[in-house]
């Protein structure tokens, strides 16, 4: 999943940053409302982490904005006022969540999950196709009684592919889905890691090649 995180306090947000890409999360970072709403309206987030004082435009606003654009990203808001009222006020102007500070992260990461799996159509928990099982919850691959040591992206390929159920996956949806803004779009990276995970998947061949399309399973 793809998620962006809006907070302006750098430690704190490069920290929340870094322990979602463990989790196997494609993650970009902004510290401050104006930045945050641009990168939130040009892409296609899953989910936005945003903080609610934020320096140059109130995360209000921003979550305002954002729901006023008809953005699908959906909004996880995280304060350090923990009120009732300050829960009813963030989740009334829009917030799908809110989470006061400070929070457990698996709490986070949990929620964020739950969100995410709103953001788009449902997803089984474990994905199939003959002999090959994905556990989403758990981030684990098997092919048969082998178990696959994937890469998070090639984790993430494989995901999207298999949640596709037969439909043909772009390039261009597949870097917008599982890479950050920093990818490349002119780069190889996605053909890259397709080989990659064939190789890893090993034989018979099961990520078909469509021309001028993309890939499918």
């Amino acid at each position: 999943m793809r998620v962006l995180v809006i907070e302006d306090d750098e430690e704190l947000a490069d920290a929340v940053a870094t322990g979602l890409r463990r989790a196997r999360m494609a993650v970009d970072v902004a510290f401050d409302g104006p930045s945050g709403l641009d990168r939130a309206m040009a892409n296609g987030y899953d989910v936005i982490v945003l903080d609610r004082d934020l320096p140059g435009l109130h995360g209000d606003e921003v979550c305002a904005r954002l729901i006023a654009a008809h953005c699908r990203s959906r909004v996880l808001m995280l304060t350090a006022a923990a009120t009732t009222e300050d829960l009813v006020d963030g989740l009334g102007i829009g917030a799908d969540d809110y989470l006061p500070k400070p929070f457990d992260f698996p709490v986070l990461t949990a929620r964020i999950g739950a969100l995410a799996r709103r953001a788009h159509p449902a997803v089984p928990p474990v994905l199939r196709h003959g002999d090959i099982v994905v556990d989403t919850a758990r981030r684990r691959a098997h092919r048969g009684d082998r178990p696959l040591e994937l890469a998070p992206k090639e984790f993430g390929v494989l995901e999207l592919l298999l949640a596709s159920k037969g439909r043909t996956v772009s390039a261009e949806e597949l870097l917008d889905r599982v890479w950050d803004e920093a990818a490349d779009p002119f780069t190889k990276t996605v053909k890259v890691t397709i080989s990659r995970l064939r190789a890893k998947l090993g034989d018979p061949p099961v990520i078909e090649t469509i021309a001028k399309s993309g890939y499918r399973i």
